[in-house]
């Protein structure tokens, strides 16, 4: 007989918990993705993860919560002062169409990020917190940092925008290498030229 005493086995909880949290974490990003931020809702997203929607409010208690873990990224920027200069725009956007055709959080986080002022404020956080630093490490002039990073960013989530949110027809079809060839020397001024 059984002895109904014992503790139960410890292990099979925390894995459990994991596993629901990668669930959850992984439909909220594809719906987030697909319906943007306003539309996408706790219940449809509990359901893609064929869990409770209570499941989903006791990991991240909110929507919002939600969003912000669903959407914590890591750009994984490369170390822009290892790049021989004149390479520093090509090294970045080949990093970047890495990312975008990778992961499907920069898609999520772009599409709410147009639609929804939380996600404009998460996009411009890691932006500010990530890509800042690299343009500090290559920008001749100190004082345009900021600017132009902002530069280098319009080019970037708007290639992002036109390629893989709204799926504009010639600008999907464009190969890496022309993506390279047409982005690069753009972010590469922006990021290096002198002042005009």
């Amino acid at each position: 007989m059984p002895d109904r005493t014992a503790a139960p086995d410890s292990t099979a909880s925390p894995r459990r918990s994991d596993a629901t949290r990668t669930a959850i974490l992984h439909a909220a990003r594809e719906r987030f993705a697909a319906d943007g931020y306003e539309r996408a809702t706790i219940r449809a997203i509990a359901r893609d993860a064929r869990i409770d929607p209570s499941m989903v409010m006791r990991y991240y208690g909110s929507k919002e919560g939600l969003f912000a873990a669903a959407v914590a990224v890591d750009l994984k920027l490369p170390d822009l002062g290892a790049v021989p200069r004149h390479e520093v725009g090509e090294a970045l956007v080949t990093h970047f169409l890495d990312l975008w055709e990778s992961n499907e959080v920069l898609t999520a986080l772009l599409r709410v990020g147009v639609t929804n002022q939380a996600g404009a404020e998460r996009v411009q956080d890691i932006f500010r917190d990530q890509l800042l630093p690299v343009a500090r490490a290559v920008c001749p002039d100190p004082e345009q940092v900021a600017t132009r990073a902002a530069l280098s960013a319009s080019q970037l989530l708007g290639l992002a925008l036109a390629r893989y949110v709204l799926r504009l027809a010639p600008a999907a079809a464009l190969h890496r290498r022309e993506i390279v060839a047409w982005l690069a020397p753009t972010v590469q001024r922006y990021l290096t030229a002198p002042n005009p």
